[in-house]
């Protein structure tokens, strides 16, 4: 069963341009009217969600599909980048996937052309008001990171097992979406990586080094080029690649195979190996990750960047950061392309 979402706010507007290492103003920029009936329509306080019932959201679609529900990212006329709601949304999605005892796991995807490209910039300097947190002081700045984190983190959290389906562009946070999953598979033509890092800070969730391992994840991340997804699989942080055009089904083929193991086996096993993550130090590198990040954003090219990106442009802004690194992508094997 499909479902198209109801426009949120702002969907008719211009669309920007994403990229993001900026969490948006997650606390600070309000819920809007209307989100948080919509968040509470869950098994819980609306009615039972049962086979092929959806989930009414602005800015995700949620349904479930057999054993599996399908949380999917859709403001494709912003890339699928990652607003406040959209992340209050996933995370009331992904609680209601947990809690729902018919649902085996979960599938991640975005909709339209691409998974996510990234923060959506247009909300960096949204605040409640002069009463509250702004981004100016280094603290404020690391506490709405960590808003945006918390929510995020749900996909580790939670008890069973998440599968990001990745194709078309996945850039900046969206690529925090994607490593916090526990299956990564993804389209052979896809673009994954963190290019604000060039000039902005540094991821504000951090598995790059339990995926890829230190070599690989300061070449990606000292540079902020790109990897296809091929090549993503080749260094870890995808366990397989398809042509486009196959990777839905192949995903669901091995959601399907995960509904055939009882949920609570699924979660002991997920619990067992991200509980070893965490011995490795993965849940202490998130807080570290945000106060870093804050501290890039205070690097005189990150103040050069934003000080661009409010005369010029966000457009304006990515393409003379960009422009100097060609096509942006490293190569696993052989000569990087200029």
């Amino acid at each position: 069963m499909n479902y198209a979402a109801r426009p949120g706010p702002g969907a008719n507007g211009p669309p920007g341009v994403i990229d993001g290492v900026i969490d948006g103003a997650i606390a600070g920029a309000g819920r809007p009217v209307g989100v948080a009936r919509k968040l509470g329509f869950t098994g819980r306080h609306g009615k039972q969600q049962n086979q092929g019932e959806i989930m009414e959201f602005e800015q995700i679609t949620y349904e479930v599909q057999g054993t599996t529900a399908i949380v999917t990212l859709n403001r494709p006329e912003r890339r699928n980048a990652l607003s406040a709601q959209i992340h209050r949304e996933l995370h009331a999605a992904l609680l209601e996937a947990d809690e729902h005892n018919g649902v085996h796991c979960v599938v991640l995807r975005g909709a339209g052309p691409h998974f996510c490209a990234g923060a959506d910039l247009s909300e960096y300097s949204a605040s409640k008001g002069p009463d509250y947190r702004g981004r100016e002081e280094i603290d404020d700045d690391i506490w709405r990171l960590e808003q945006g984190q918390r929510l995020r983190m749900q996909i580790f959290d939670m008890h069973k097992p998440v599968i990001a389906q990745i194709h078309g562009t996945c850039i900046g946070v969206g690529t925090d979406l994607m490593l916090l999953c526990d299956i990564v598979m993804v389209a052979d033509d896809a673009r994954i990586g963190f290019p604000p890092v060039r000039d902005l800070g540094t991821p504000p969730s951090h598995l790059w080094l339990y995926h890829a391992g230190p070599q690989w994840a300061k070449r990606l991340l000292l540079t902020g080029d790109s990897v296809t997804g091929k090549d993503a699989v080749e260094i870890g942080i995808a366990l397989k690649c398809f042509p486009a055009d196959q990777l839905a089904e192949e995903v669901m083929r091995l959601a399907d195979r995960m509904g055939l193991v009882d949920p609570h086996l699924l979660s002991a096993n997920k619990r067992l190996v991200n509980l070893g993550l965490e011995l490795m130090g993965a849940r202490t590198i998130q807080r570290i990750a945000a106060e870093v990040d804050a501290r890039g954003h205070n690097a005189p090219m990150a103040r050069a960047f934003k000080k661009t990106m409010r005369e010029e442009g966000v457009k304006s802004a990515f393409t003379k950061r960009d422009s100097l690194f060609g096509k942006g992508y490293v190569n696993v094997k052989g000569r990087d392309p200029d």
